[in-house]
């Protein structure tokens, strides 16, 4: 017996009333999680994937974001034209990626008068630019929740998690396939159990704080605007589009 397993048994049977027979031997670890999963299985509720967008969608307007839908082949140039006419004049992007590189492309091909920056090597000599000269950052999320609107974003040294926290607009590009029902399903789906990252961002809406008179305040310790695109390619994937 492993000493998770046997600090596990003891704990049940502590639980148990005076006289009640002893376990034999403690479920597994995998019986445990097994266990977990039927729960959170029986209780979830069977959605298509327009569900789970309308969801997604309903649940971070109420949390005060900005929320636009796009195609797979359409979303580049739209972000390009909405980041000119909000006034951004410095977009801050990951170091590598096929979305940053669309995104950049589209910024050149309307003629956008907007900086693009990417990190340096170092963050030592860079804190004035990225702290007050950077008007937005952009990700790419790895995973939606639909029920709560939360994104979850995996930091690397492609994309560190400054892109999310520290400018004033956080433009996040979410699929339609990495979005789940709860957190539960995700956490599967993405083999946390195995691998979890080492460090986690999880987005619900702009930054925001209240004080001791539970008055509501944006902005006060991250982006004050929260911009969140959502992608439709699973629906292109059915009609033979482009993913």
């Amino acid at each position: 017996m492993s000493a998770r397993d046997a600090i596990l048994n003891k704990l049940k049977v502590s639980q148990q009333p005076s006289g009640a027979a002893q376990p034999v031997a403690l479920h597994t670890a995998e019986a445990l999680c097994a266990q977990i999963d039927a729960h959170f299985d029986a209780r979830r509720a069977e959605v298509s994937h327009a569900e789970l967008l309308q969801q997604m969608q309903q649940a971070l307007q109420a949390l005060q974001a900005t929320v636009f839908c796009a195609s797979v082949q359409d979303w580049p140039q739209q972000l390009a034209q909405q980041c000119q006419q909000g006034g951004v004049r410095s977009l801050l992007l990951a170091n590598d990626g096929d979305e940053c590189r669309a995104l950049s492309v589209a910024l050149q091909s309307a003629d956008a008068q907007i900086v693009t920056r990417h990190y340096p090597a170092t963050v030592d000599d860079w804190q004035d630019v990225l702290f007050h000269q950077t008007d937005a950052g952009f990700t790419v999320v790895d995973a939606g929740i639909a029920v709560t609107g939360t994104l979850i974003v995996r930091s690397s040294p492609q994309q560190p998690r400054t892109a999310s926290l520290v400018p004033p607009l956080h433009i996040a590009l979410v699929y339609a396939s990495t979005l789940y029902a709860d957190m539960h399903q995700a956490m599967r789906a993405m083999n946390w159990a195995e691998a979890i990252p080492s460090n986690l961002v999880m987005i619900s809406g702009p930054s925001k704080t209240s004080d001791i008179q539970q008055t509501l305040a944006f902005g006060a310790h991250g982006p004050r605007w929260l911009q969140v695109w959502l992608i439709d390619d699973l629906n292109e994937v059915r009609h033979g589009g482009a993913a």
